[in-house]
């Protein structure tokens, strides 16, 4: 899901500079060490963009929205793996925007929130798949924002973090048999935006993120049923009371604007700034992360990631100016093989 150009307006944004030399660097572990294979896979077939956002339905993904430097979009892609090709579908109705956030219930996607160049926004969408059509839904709950993280559980859908001119940390639940929206218990940790959420054996998680221009270094749990947040094991190295370390490069796991998916039991994360070309796996029955192969297409942030038919995908993004529309999928448990 993911998030801005918009950091312009007062986002503390780490220097481009940075995005360009990590992006040429590995982590200190040698990746012919590491396990996973990154493979080209079928190219994005609208205007290449950073900032977009993706759900899947079935067997379906979609991208929809995003920015090419001062351009917009507004157009919405299907991908299906077993054609291997993108179809144009009915556009997001409201105003062009980046940084938005999405989620999927059901038969049924969601869009909203974002910026449209000048304002933040807090409108949001339905989309009915089996009719190829948009419904407007009643307005986010919270502020108009940007660079906020979204995800859904047990039916429910959730909008979390991001900025409204300032760095939030509140989260909103959404009914859709309702069509209404409820505040529910803040996240952990400090306000943030351009963080990363991923939902994994029905828990859903937020981690990193950016605060006032500080990548935070925490992963947060949520209990729907609780309406609670439970702190897991930092990600960065240090040692705990009872002598055991976390020393395995973990320095390299926070970031923000990266992206992540899910694979079985395992999620991934990688891309983003701050050590944005690392891939790390998170086991979340160990609460620990296993490095992977790094992220082998160009260094990017502002990607959008899904996983469909157990296969998952990095799309899109940007490298400073340079925007990105060629598709890498990743095999967690192949060698690497170079230019494949």
């Amino acid at each position: 899901m993911k998030k801005a150009y918009a950091y312009l307006i007062g986002t503390a944004m780490i220097s481009t500079s940075l995005l360009i030399s990590q992006g040429c660097t590995k982590s200190t572990d040698d990746d012919d060490d590491l396990i996973g294979n990154w493979k080209r896979s079928d190219d994005f077939e609208g205007n290449a963009r950073s900032e977009a956002v993706s759900f899947t339905i079935g067997d379906y993904a979609y991208v929809c929205s995003g920015t090419a430097s001062t351009e917009r979009f507004k157009d919405l892609w299907e991908y299906s793996t077993a054609k291997h090709n993108w179809t144009q579908r009915a556009d997001l109705p409201g105003v062009a925007r980046s940084s938005a956030v999405a989620f999927s219930i059901g038969n049924k996607g969601y869009v909203g929130t974002g910026y449209d160049g000048s304002t933040r926004l807090k409108d949001f969408y339905e989309y009915d798949q089996a009719s190829d059509s948009w419904q407007p839904k009643a307005d986010f709950g919270g502020t108009a924002r940007y660079d906020a993280v979204a995800f859904a559980v047990d039916g429910k859908g959730y909008i979390a973090c991001g900025y409204d001119g300032n760095f939030l940390k509140d989260l909103w639940q959404y009914n859709p048999d309702l069509n209404s929206w409820e505040k529910k218990a803040s996240v952990g940790g400090s306000k943030r935006s351009a963080a990363m959420a991923f939902v994994v054996n029905g828990q859903a998680y937020i981690c990193s993120g950016n605060n006032n221009g500080e990548i935070q270094q925490d992963l947060w749990v949520y209990d729907a049923a609780n309406d609670e947040w439970k702190e897991k094991n930092k990600i960065y190295n240090y040692y705990t009371d009872d002598d055991v370390t976390f020393d395995d490069d973990y320095g390299t796991i926070p970031r923000q604007n990266g992206v992540t998916f899910v694979l079985g039991n395992y999620v991934y994360l990688t891309t983003g700034e701050n050590s944005n070309s690392t891939t790390w796996q998170y086991d979340p029955a160990t609460d620990r992360w296993t490095e992977k192969t790094s992220f082998e297409g160009s260094a990017r942030t502002g990607a959008v990631a899904f996983s469909i038919s157990n296969r998952g995908f990095v799309v899109t993004g940007r490298n400073v100016s340079l925007m990105m529309d060629n598709m890498y999928e990743f095999l967690p448990n192949d060698e690497q093989v170079d230019n494949d």
